[in-house]
């Protein structure tokens, strides 16, 4: 297909602001949702691994991952809307395309994800008390994780898809015979995709040893609990850690030939860096993991370098589509929507910011407070006053301003 046809794909009243921004947006919200899938998926097999143990260090850690996993799978969900939409802004010819070749799998895709989220609360459901009782319905977690890896699967065999528009008439009218059924996934690559899967056993092990620190500060006394899941946080992120990256080798020496270019930028020894280092962090910090924030900047240096690996995955796309089919996503028509980007903005750092912060605030405190009832300071009701009256402006406005426009 040529850049004459792809151009003539795009939507012709242009983008409502400068392509960057949707590059980057894409970027950062793509490192937040996989970072909840990841810990999702490591949760959910920690809790697969100890719910059903006599240890009952094993069955409590099964307990709290438990909890972990439904709440992760939730963040996974609403965080990954985001990094599909900026991708369908700068990419829609290619997003488009590729979900109307496997459209049954595009609609499949959300009939699975909700099998899978019904499935994990229906174990949840059934265990109320893991720790005393042990795990019941085993086979209701292990279909969660079967139906959330095949949604990702999808997502991954949509997103690999983009890349060959040299195909897509093959795909679409194979032997000359025009198929629209859209029964079809035409291209995935397997290495790639279990990289993002096996990086789940670090970023859970990250996740763990935040998890221990939070356990400290409330005062925990169980202290062969705290070496337990600092162990298994240990050899979840060495072990995991060094999968990950075989399996990213194995990624980069099974490149298509337009893609080879990047097994050997400066963008794919950068992903590998900053993975190497957060894995590495534990064993340098050691003791310092009980003091202050250091049992979560763990955590947080994996985020960060969850945002290197997205980047590097964003260069890939944007320079492949470029040098291999001359799409510049960065030349898309601006039509400047200046309301439109305000808005976003203000919603996700101003209001969304408070409320989060409010939300956390209160979570963190009250989990700190084993004993009596949790009062919040008069600086936490304050914080969550304006969150309410920053919410109820908000709607206000939206639909104050919409009345108006429509009124015109």
């Amino acid at each position: 297909m040529t850049p004459e046809m792809l151009y003539a794909l795009r939507d012709q009243a242009g983008v409502p602001s400068h392509p960057v921004i949707f590059l980057i947006l894409g970027v950062l919200t793509f490192a937040l949702h996989i970072a909840a899938v990841q810990v999702m998926l490591g949760a959910a097999t920690l809790t697969l691994r100890g719910a059903f143990q006599a240890d009952v260090k094993w069955r409590r850690l099964a307990s709290a991952m438990l909890v972990t996993a439904k709440i992760a799978v939730s963040v996974a969900i609403v965080i990954g809307v985001a990094p599909l939409l900026f991708v369908q802004v700068v990419y829609d010819p290619f997003w488009y395309t590729s979900n109307v070749l496997s459209a049954w799998w595009v609609i499949g895709f959300i009939v699975l994800l909700i099998g899978g989220y019904i499935a994990m609360y229906a174990f949840y459901w059934k265990n109320h008390d893991i720790v005393a009782d042990g795990g019941r319905g085993g086979y209701w977690m292990v279909l969660s994780i079967v139906l959330l890896l095949a949604v990702g699967f999808i997502v991954h065999s949509l997103s690999n898809q983009m890349f060959y528009p040299e195909r897509w008439i093959e795909w679409y009218a194979p032997g000359g015979q025009i198929d629209p059924s859209g029964h079809s996934l035409h291209q995935w690559h397997m290495a790639r995709f279990l990289f993002f899967i096996a990086l789940s056993a670090p970023v859970t092990g990250a996740w763990l040893l935040a998890y221990r620190r939070y356990l400290q500060g409330a005062k925990e006394t169980d202290a062969a609990y705290l070496g337990f899941v600092l162990s298994l946080a240990q050899r979840l992120m060495v072990i995991g850690g060094v999968v990950s990256v075989l399996i990213g080798a194995a990624w980069m020496m099974t490149l298509p030939e337009k893609m080879q270019w990047f097994a050997g930028s400066v963008w794919m020894w950068l992903a590998v860096a900053a993975l190497l280092a957060v894995v590495a962090m534990p064993l340098a910090l050691r003791a310092r993991l009980d003091r202050g924030v250091w049992g979560y900047a763990v955590f947080g240096a994996g985020a960060v370098a969850l945002i290197v690996v997205g980047a590097a995955r964003e260069v890939l796309r944007f320079v492949t589509l470029l040098g291999s089919h001359g799409y510049d996503a960065m030349d898309y028509r601006i039509n400047m929507d200046w309301y439109s980007t305000v808005l976003f903005f203000v919603t996700f750092a101003v209001i969304g910011g408070t409320t989060l912060a409010y939300l956390l605030t209160v979570a963190w405190q009250a989990g700190q407070h084993k004993d009596g009832v949790y009062t919040p300071s008069p600086a936490v009701t304050r914080m969550g006053q304006w969150s309410v009256s920053l919410l109820v402006a908000w709607t206000v406005a939206y639909f104050a301003i919409g009345f108006w426009v429509w009124a015109r």
